[in-house]
């Protein structure tokens, strides 16, 4: 193995871990809404402040980051958004000690600050590690690492949260209170740690030549790239966040059983980056459907484990990520064609939880993470397309700033959610899926 191969390994390999670390930091956050809805007897509307805590760090932080990579570098920045990310899990202790929902916001927030750092840094270094043209399959694959940790977050608030409460208890809310601590003991160790190798370890560097660079704001495909970004983000948590209360009441779930299906739909995203990493590569067609071999397999053992080993529900997912596969094929690994069809599918999934009731409402809200699962990658790699190196870490603090929809989409589906009915909130993502089939057939390919 060649030097630069070693090198190259070396840089995915930590920044593949460092995808896992803030996409199971995200996932938990936008599924804790449902516990702290209980516990501090919020409303709907109210319980997604959280997520708005996480996410509006993205806008106030995400461009300050990029110029702090370009004056630290992107190994500091994110042993710093690491050392941020533990910080805000540790003071989780203290909020629920009280219990404070102020609290919990302002750890909440500091995490989210943590995880804006590696966001930003992470991106751009894997768009620029390699090759342009395999840009995209390196971020599917990266995004799909991301989404192993995302599919662990729900499981795991189902098991260390939810299970064992009994929601009539006249202690409910301390007691449910008193086990949110540990899970954020353990990512805030596991963090430093992780910040520990990065000390140790010499990683790869993106040079580039310093030189005045354009404004980001001239570049159209940026700009509506980066509103791109805010829909999708805004619309998969939005649907995220919504889940475990939906199925509680619509299908009278309980909290444990609701926030495994939330596992799913966020496993489903995990599936189909899997697919992206190879569908968007060089690869042969027959290499393709060799490839998607294992993480069918992936999809129907993840189903059934994160249901007690339900192997019915484990068959069911496998069926929808067997449907997604085969839909990923007329996107023909152009990643534009396969952002629009899967826009399209996705909006039409939350019209159909919308208009529909038990088994048939539960299947397609689920399954629309399988279609949320490249949109980022390939909204990224779209959005950055033809700009050069030193022009990258502009571009992406300015599209990470706008996962400001996460902060925004959430709360606007939680007051529809309180005054008509959590059916009717669906109706808000379904047209943020629309403006991302915009962006795939027109505003992507606005050149200047």
């Amino acid at each position: 193995m060649s030097k630069q191969d070693s090198s190259y390994r070396v840089g995915m390999t930590a920044f593949g871990a460092i995808f896992f670390i803030f996409g199971f930091a995200t996932t938990f956050i936008v599924t804790l809404s449902a516990p702290i809805k209980e516990i501090f007897s919020l409303s709907e509307f109210e319980a997604q402040l959280l997520a708005s805590a996480f996410f509006i760090a993205y806008p106030l932080m995400s461009i300050p980051t990029g110029k702090l990579i370009d004056r630290i570098g992107y190994k500091r920045t994110v042993m710093a958004g690491l050392v941020l990310m533990a910080l805000g899990s540790f003071i989780y202790i203290p909020a629920s000690k009280i219990p404070s929902f102020p609290v919990y916001l302002l750890g909440t927030f500091i995490l989210a600050t943590g995880v804006v750092f590696l966001q930003v840094a992470a991106n751009p270094y894997v768009t620029a590690i390699g090759p342009e043209a395999t840009a995209s399959s390196r971020l599917n694959l990266t995004q799909a690492l991301n989404s192993i940790g995302t599919m662990i977050a729900p499981w795991l608030i189902s098991v260390a949260i939810f299970r064992g409460l009994n929601p009539e208890s006249a202690n409910y809310a301390l007691e449910a209170a008193a086990k949110v601590p540990l899970p954020f003991i353990v990512m805030g160790i596991g963090v430093l740690l992780v910040a520990l190798v990065l000390l140790l370890i010499k990683l790869p560097a993106i040079s580039y030549e310093k030189k005045e660079k354009k404004s980001i704001l001239k570049y159209p495909h940026v700009v509506l790239g980066a509103l791109a970004i805010f829909t999708y983000v805004g619309a998969e948590v939005g649907n995220a966040g919504l889940i475990v209360n939906y199925l509680k009441k619509s299908l009278a779930m309980t909290g444990e059983e609701a926030a495994t299906y939330a596992a799913i739909y966020w496993g489903g995203a995990m599936v189909g980056r899997f697919f992206g990493s190879f569908m968007f590569s060089g690869m042969s067609s027959s290499k393709k459907i060799t490839s998607a071999l294992p993480v069918l397999l992936l999809a129907f053992v993840s189903g059934a484990f994160v249901t007690g080993w339900n192997w019915s529900i484990g068959a069911v997912f496998l069926g929808v990520a067997v449907a997604n596969f085969l839909i990923m094929q007329i996107g023909t690994g152009k990643a534009a064609r396969t952002l629009a069809i899967f826009a399209l599918i996705a909006a039409a999934l939350d019209l159909l939880t919308t208009f529909t009731t038990g088994n048939v409402a539960l299947w397609t809200i689920i399954s629309i993470g399988l279609f949320n699962s490249i949109m980022f990658p390939n909204i990224f790699s779209l959005a950055v397309k033809d700009l050069d190196t030193a022009e990258l870490s502009s571009a992406s603090g300015l599209i990470n700033s706008l996962i400001l929809g996460g902060a925004i989409i959430p709360p606007i589906m939680g007051s529809v959610a309180d005054k008509f009915g959590y059916t009717w909130a669906f109706i808000v993502p379904a047209l943020c899926y629309i403006y991302i089939f915009y962006y795939a057939v027109k505003g992507a390919h606005i050149r200047k």
